[in-house]
């Protein structure tokens, strides 16, 4: 069964920064889009961001664009979230999940993705970030 551990949360102050490490135990890593989810208490879940299987491309949520990165290493089979400049709003847990990928999809396509299209959801990792 698929595995995914994610790490990196904790508690930070208001513009500071946090590393989000997505590591699946997944056949074929680099076959799959990898994204990252969050949910805050009484909210639903919602889309980050993701990294498609290959070439660098890559969808934000207009709220995080400019604020946060996302990288993988297929060779460790992790995904990376770099978090900068955070805010109170971006307190929630944190999850990762994958979608398998015929061919990498653009960036446009990326963007279109339903949350129900991805799989094998972690645990979730928790950012906090106090004012």
């Amino acid at each position: 069964q698929v595995q995914f551990v994610e790490s990196g949360g904790g508690l930070v102050q208001s513009g500071g920064s946090l590393r989000l490490s997505c590591a699946a135990s997944l056949e074929a890593f680099d076959y799959y889009a990898i994204g990252w989810f969050r949910q805050a208490p009484g909210k639903e879940r919602e889309a980050v961001s993701y990294i498609s299987s290959a070439y660098g491309r890559t969808y934000y949520a207009d709220s995080v664009k400019g604020r946060f990165t996302i990288s993988r290493d297929d060779a460790k089979n992790t995904v990376y979230l770099q978090m900068n400049n955070l805010k109170p709003e971006d307190t929630a847990v944190y999850y990762c999940a994958a979608k398998w990928e015929v061919v990498p999809l653009t960036a446009q396509a990326l963007g279109l993705l339903p949350l129900s299209d991805f799989a094998s959801w972690g645990q979730g990792t928790q950012v906090t970030v106090s004012s």
